[in-house]
């Protein structure tokens, strides 16, 4: 077993999902539990400038450039720690399928949990490769601790290898990343890269320089409880408000329909009786001017129903998250031509699309760190049908070890 999958599975046992309702941050203690495992490795690994933010839960650490190197451009790379609030990360069983046969893979027989070729196509894709899966019951957690094992072996191997030259190597480890949180006490300063990379993605060979406009939305909804037999002309029922306010947004642009550079609104939670329903929502569209005029829909939206059931009915919230990097990243496209160059020498195709989510890498390029997002052979993210390719996770670290040795060599 290679030392990066030996992390991984450390890692995934951890249960580090974060929750978007404590307003804390960290929003889950428990994403310090592996924090604190990543400060030991890395000084049992012997990096320097270990710094473990404590309050908010980041992990800041370097790998010294090598000699002759110091003055190259110091490179970073990222990952987040926590998983997503959508599918428990507790208890997570990984499984590694060796030489993958090509056909379903019986997950949990207990459960009758099966994946299948027939819903998940690119399945086949990986046949006489090695799949690490779960036991159907959890998320596996590739997304992002495949990332933090890739970074950590890479570095471990860099430091242990000092034929390499390379400059001084930034790693940043975040936390709430899954809730559009993980930037929010990054410190850019200390970090002191001059561009990083965002270990965040999917399939080996996929990078990202591109990510929706973003925005987060809440409807609350006030309706009026009376007694059902006596109601008519008088209840006001929020959660049927809260339903006609759906039935209102644009039915195609919806994720379920969406694809690409294709914009969307998202239900992504509600809950509510007769008297108040709360929903919340979240926007997106890569193109600047859609994106406000899909926030301008949603608000408009909002008005009607307040004109047709009184002011006051519907009040809705807008709160931008993050904006498309692409803007930031076009005087830095090195990044994206090198990773190409050193994908294609491991044998494998880049793949350049823009990223229908988030990344940490968006936000920290608008506040001056050029960030793009790299593969991590992990796919199916935030589900139970998650899954990560053995060889492809270690391609993954092999190209980040390059991409240290490739600045190193741009500078010399």
């Amino acid at each position: 077993m290679s030392r990066t999958i030996d992390y991984f599975l450390q890692y995934v046992k951890l249960d580090t999902q974060s929750d978007e309702s404590t307003g804390t941050s960290p929003s889950t203690r428990k994403q310090h539990g592996l924090a604190e495992l990543l400060v030991r490795q890395l000084e049992e690994m012997g990096a320097s400038e270990i710094t473990y933010d404590r309050e908010h839960c980041y992990v800041y650490a370097s790998v010294p450039a090598s000699k002759g190197c110091e003055e190259a451009p110091v490179l970073g790379f990222i990952a987040h720690m926590d998983t997503s609030p959508a599918v428990s990360g507790a208890d997570v069983k990984p499984r590694i399928v060796e030489n993958y046969d090509g056909g379903d893979i019986v997950l949990n027989e207990k459960e009758n949990i099966v994946f299948r070729t027939a819903d998940f196509p690119e399945l086949t894709g990986y046949k006489g490769q090695d799949l690490i899966v779960t036991d159907g019951t959890t998320l596996l957690g590739a997304d992002d601790k495949a990332g933090i094992a890739e970074i950590m072996a890479a570095c471990e191997y860099l430091l242990k290898t000092p034929e390499i030259r390379h400059g001084k190597i930034r790693i940043g480890f975040t936390p709430d990343e899954e809730i559009g949180e993980g930037t929010d006490h990054f410190d850019v300063r200390l970090f002191g890269a001059d561009f990083a990379y965002t270990v965040d993605g999917g399939e080996f060979g996929g990078m990202q320089d591109e990510t929706f406009n973003a925005a987060g939305a809440r409807l609350t909804v006030y309706g009026r409880s009376v007694h059902p037999g006596s109601a008519k002309g008088r209840m006001v029922n929020s959660m049927l408000v809260a339903f006609e306010f759906q039935s209102l947004l644009p039915v195609f642009q919806n994720p379920m329909y969406t694809e690409g550079y294709e914009g969307f609104f998202h239900l992504d939670q509600i809950s509510g009786n007769v008297e108040e329903t709360t929903a919340e929502y979240i926007i997106r569209d890569h193109d600047k001017k859609l994106f406000q005029e899909k926030k301008q829909v949603f608000l408009q939206c909002a008005d009607f129903l307040n004109q047709k059931y009184g002011e006051g009915t519907v009040v809705a919230e807008i709160k931008d998250s993050y904006y498309n990097m692409k803007e930031a990243l076009e005087p830095h496209m090195h990044l994206i031509d090198n990773a190409a160059q050193i994908i294609r020498e491991l044998g494998g195709e880049p793949v350049i699309t823009p990223i229908r989510g988030g990344t940490d890498g968006a936000r920290l390029s608008y506040m001056g760190l050029p960030c793009p997002n790299l593969c991590t052979g992990g796919a199916n993210g935030h589900s139970r049908f998650e899954y990560a390719c053995v060889q492809e996770i270690e391609k993954t670290t092999e190209l980040l070890i390059r991409l240290a040795g490739r600045y190193g060599d741009i500078w010399n």
